[in-house]
């Protein structure tokens, strides 16, 4: 009998446009892998989620970036209806999402960050500046919403971006990483490769992230042996320290600025990682000799719930 699949995407985040690239490709290559897909634009509207699901499907692949999507809300909802679900469940979802959350236990694993704080954002404000470079990033967005680099020769003050935010709002100050940007996607319990993101931009914003040809990107990353290595490990170790299942991506930074091998900092893990068509973790898999059909079988059958 062949699988029924429910594809979530859409949603109600910043990252919507996002989701729905997503979602469009895991579709089409989750029938190209001979499953019966439904795929479900999620609006706030539960009721109309629910009568989607009806009949239940035997798995939910969630295509949904941002909030509710991979938050642990539409994973504790799924849950509870014991729909058996793709990607990370419902607390390491949460843990991932919360960068406050995530720096403590990814610390706690004895795991490198990049040196920061969480502040709140009148608090910041009133103190002032730190020393620049530094990295400013909302506590729970994805996709690089929301974050602002502050260089030395950049205007004095802070950005307006930084200013107008709700003064309430837990914000995260990091210390800027000079060198690489590395990205490690993860599969289960292994790393399948690490590759490096170059841009002209500022950083590897939004735009460079979902604009073909904004960025260029280098599988295998050129790096040290050894440091290919490590990251690897790493990424390993921050998925398995949040918990994570399914497949996850690690982003980290890479300063080789002293020269080779260099030191790596963890800069996030993200349980819900793009599936569009600029996307690094297809791309990763690709290079491993895995096609986005087999993948996207691969994540189905090791769907499932917590609890």
């Amino acid at each position: 009998m062949t699988k029924r699949v429910a594809v979530l995407m859409g949603g109600f985040s910043s990252e919507r446009e996002v989701s729905l690239s997503s979602g469009e490709g895991c579709a089409n290559a989750l029938r190209e892998a001979g499953y019966d897909v439904t795929p479900v634009d999620v609006t706030r509207d539960i009721a109309a989620l629910l009568r989607a699901l009806d009949p239940a499907p035997d798995a939910v692949f969630n295509a949904l970036h941002g909030t509710f999507g991979e938050d642990g809300r539409i994973q504790g909802l799924l849950d509870m209806l014991q729909i058996p679900y793709t990607h990370s469940g419902a607390v390491s979802s949460a843990l991932a999402m919360e960068k406050d959350v995530s720096r403590v236990m990814l610390e706690a694993a004895g795991l490198p960050l990049a040196p920061g704080e969480v502040i709140r954002r009148k608090d910041l404000l009133d103190r002032g500046e730190p020393e620049r470079p530094y990295v400013f990033k909302p506590l729970a967005e994805g996709s690089s919403v929301g974050v602002e680099l502050v260089f030395e020769e950049d205007d004095e003050g802070f950005p307006a971006s930084i200013r107008d935010g709700d003064p309430r709002d837990l914000v995260l100050i990091e210390k800027f990483i000079p060198g690489r940007e590395i990205q490690v996607a993860v599969m289960g319990d292994r790393a399948l490769g690490a590759i490096e993101i170059r841009t002209e931009r500022r950083f590897y914003d939004y735009v460079a992230k979902y604009t073909p040809g904004a960025s260029t990107h280098i599988m295998p990353a050129p790096i040290h042996p050894d440091a290919y290595a490590e990251s690897l490990e790493l990424s390993v170790n921050s998925h398995a320290a949040l918990g994570c299942r399914g497949v996850s991506r690690v982003d980290l930074r890479y300063d080789d600025t002293q020269g080779e091998p260099g030191r790596l900092y963890i800069l996030e893990v993200n349980t819900q990682p793009g599936m569009t068509p600029t996307s690094l973790v297809p791309e990763i898999a690709a290079d491993r000799g895995i096609s986005f059909p087999d993948l996207v079988h691969w994540m189905v059958e090791e769907a499932r719930c917590d609890g």
